[in-house]
């Protein structure tokens, strides 16, 4: 068996994220970072709790937002909040991606940034604000909604 069909390459994925961030390593935290970072889209923390659970066995949904809340704080995963659905939790990537959200179904998309400058990093604001991230989210019909309608 290979270290990746074992699960013990993730798990020191996890681990040396973890202390690379500086924080101390538990179960949970790496269930959560493994979670987080082989998820293909924007997770809630009950998807995240339910998977990680799979992981660490019994995890409760205070733990699961206390350890999302170390791992956006250190850096680690980006939390990304939508009127009217609940916060979502991605790997932090350190770029400066926005979202399409369907109105419908509320399947979430990345959105790369508009290639070149960032005018959304520039906005116009009184002397002495410093701009640290822009999030744009555009709202809109999926494909599958649209052919639904």
């Amino acid at each position: 068996m290979t270290p990746a069909t074992t699960g013990a390459e993730p798990m020191a994925q996890a681990v040396a994220q973890l202390r690379g961030a500086g924080l101390r390593v538990t179960a949970q935290r790496m269930a959560v970072v493994m979670v987080v970072s082989e998820s293909q889209g924007h997770l809630d923390a009950d998807t995240v709790r339910e998977r990680a659970q799979q992981v660490t066995g019994r995890l409760s949904l205070q733990a699961t937002y206390n350890v999302l809340s170390a791992l956006t704080d250190a850096g680690l995963v980006r939390c990304t909040r939508f009127a009217g659905h609940p916060a979502r939790y991605e790997t932090e990537r350190h770029d400066n991606h926005h979202h399409f959200v369907c109105c419908r179904c509320g399947d979430i998309r990345d959105v790369e940034c508009a290639v070149g400058a960032a005018p959304c990093m520039e906005p116009q604001l009184p002397e002495g604000y410093f701009t640290q991230e822009a999030a744009v989210t555009f709202w809109g019909l999926c494909p599958g909604c649209q052919a639904a309608s």
